[in-house]
């Protein structure tokens, strides 16, 4: 075992405060990562606080991690020592379920194992603990090579909001020339704008607030549609081939629905703390449509979806924090005070 500097949270309340972890020695197939970089999640703040409930503390977060391999295993293939790399969401699955073998880890019938917060299937049953240290010890089937040329600092929230919304795109087979919808100009929707237009389509951003147009359009957006305002979304009536949700507040997705051409589709991304309004299904019924979900990406999509945005020049608008700035960040980020990431300076831990 060695030992990693960390910030963790021992409750609820208590914030995030410096600390000292384990990590396991690399096993055959384990790299060890000097942590350089780490996103800052909205969900780090859902877990941290409890909001989501079932928190097991004391409680490392993190799940956005690049860094360097200091060590690598006997057996692990494809990594060397120095290499830059990145950990998403996820450390582990089953590796047997129909959905693991296909390539889905994230959807693993067993559940897959979260970076942090959860019980760690291959070693102990210890409870995982993520990137805001200073190293972490991952199989290399969980490892990501993080192209050159990209700003590392940047590439860090790919690795779960670039990945959240390259999926579905992907899976709504977005090609060039179609029309693409983005609802909320945060961490997730910021990089569903510049995914989307790297593919060709044309987007529109709804948002709220008008102050935000302006950026929107900064970001590569086609046109904005304020959702408050009934004339702007009649006149997006039927215009889009698909829709990003990447709002986390409860909120009515039937206003929305309307905006979808036949055999549109809407894809929920933002995950609200309380039932939705309930969906019309008149909506859905005259125009063909379909309202769905996603999560993340598989390690292999997640790769394509790193080498995608190197061939486009594509990373996250980040802010750097040091580790004293945690709770503060948060705090911001509860207000919506962000453009559009904090990533966390590992240095300074």
């Amino acid at each position: 075992m060695t030992q990693a500097k960390a910030y963790a949270a021992v409750s609820a309340t208590s914030g995030l405060a410096p600390t000292t972890i384990e990590r396991r020695d690399p096993g055959a197939h384990d790299v060890e990562i000097a942590i350089d970089f780490c996103g800052l999640c909205h969900s780090d703040v859902h877990t941290i606080r409890a909001e989501w409930g079932g928190t097991t503390y004391p409680l490392v977060p993190g799940h956005e991690i690049v860094g360097k391999i200091s060590r690598i295993g006997a057996d692990v293939a494809g990594f060397s020592v120095g290499d830059t790399v990145g950990v998403g969401c996820m450390v582990d699955s089953c590796r047997e379920c129909d959905s693991c073998l296909e390539g889905f880890e994230q959807y693993c019938e067993k559940g897959n194992t979260g970076t942090y917060g959860v019980a760690d299937r291959r070693n102990g049953g210890g409870i995982t603990q993520g990137g805001y240290s200073s190293s972490i010890v991952v199989d290399e089937n969980y490892v990501l090579n993080v192209p050159a040329g990209l700003d590392p600092a940047g590439v860090a929230p790919l690795l779960c909001a670039g990945i959240t919304t390259y999926s579905p795109l992907r899976y709504l087979d977005v090609q060039e020339g179609d029309s693409v919808g983005v609802v909320g100009l945060g961490g997730l929707g910021h990089m569903g704008v510049k995914i989307a237009k790297a593919l060709g389509a044309t987007v529109t951003v709804f948002t709220t607030s008008p102050a935000k147009a302006d950026a929107a359009v900064s970001l590569g957006a086609d046109h904005v549609v304020v959702s408050s305002d009934p004339a702007q979304m009649h006149a997006a009536k039927h215009t889009l081939n698909a829709i990003l949700d990447t709002v986390a507040a409860v909120h009515d997705i039937n206003p929305y629905l309307g905006t979808l051409a036949r055999d549109g589709a809407l894809i929920q991304l933002g995950l609200p703390p309380a039932d939705m309004p309930p969906v019309r299904p008149g909506l859905l019924i005259r125009k063909r449509l379909a309202y769905g979900g996603s999560l993340i990406g598989g390690i292999a999509e997640t790769q394509e979806m790193l080498d995608f945005c190197a061939e486009h020049g594509i990373v996250s608008d980040i802010e750097m924090v040091t580790a004293d700035g945690l709770d503060q960040a948060y705090d911001r980020m509860v207000a919506g005070d962000v453009k559009y990431r904090f990533v966390l300076d590992n240095s300074t831990l």
